[in-house]
């Protein structure tokens, strides 16, 4: 495995992403795990960019997975860059086939979700996390070793892949929100 530094950046890809529309809650994609793809594979490197894309024309988005524009894979980005609550960031990067293999220093947090527009939920995540994964282009097996917001965010993400979305971690009604502000 090598390390972070070898994580897929969006200039890395070699391709143009293209902005595509965020889909919402119920729809049937979110529910549905992800398959594993082939990092190597152009149109996995094609939809990272996408990805990339995506998320930057979305204003507060720091992660965004393949299901929530509509594709059921394995694969997404994270850029939590600025975000107040960082500890440890590795910037904008691309996961594909990710797995947390430690987890500890659980604790409860609010997330929202571009998915989820309307409402926000109180979710107990792991504070600090190891996560192994490819890079989308070269395949490189990466470990990664993050905390505080950028291991929710991951956390997040890989959910995503696995057709969870925050509201399935939520303890129950008493911890759900009316979203305050709109992003």
């Amino acid at each position: 495995m090598t390390s972070a530094n070898e994580l897929a950046r969006y200039e890395a890809l070699g391709v143009e992403g293209v902005v595509r529309p965020v889909v919402t809650a119920p729809d049937p994609v979110l529910a549905r795990p992800g398959e594993l793809v082939d990092p190597t594979d152009p149109e996995v490197v094609r939809l990272a960019a996408d990805l990339f894309a995506t998320m930057r024309v979305s204003p507060g988005c720091v992660g965004l997975a393949a299901p929530q524009i509509g594709v059921s894979a394995r694969l997404f980005v994270v850029d939590v860059t600025g975000h107040p609550k960082t500890n440890t960031v590795h910037g904008a990067y691309a996961l594909a086939n990710a797995e947390i293999v430690e987890a500890s220093r659980w604790r409860p947090g609010r997330e929202g979700c571009m998915s989820v527009p309307d409402l926000t939920g109180d979710v107990k995540r792991a504070g600090r996390i190891v996560v192994v994964g490819e890079a989308p282009g070269t395949g490189a097996k990466i470990t990664l070793t993050t905390d505080a917001f950028e291991a929710r965010a991951l956390q997040h993400e890989i959910d995503h892949c696995a057709g969870l979305l925050f509201l399935d971690r939520v303890s129950g009604a008493h911890a759900l929100y009316q979203r305050k502000v709109y992003l």
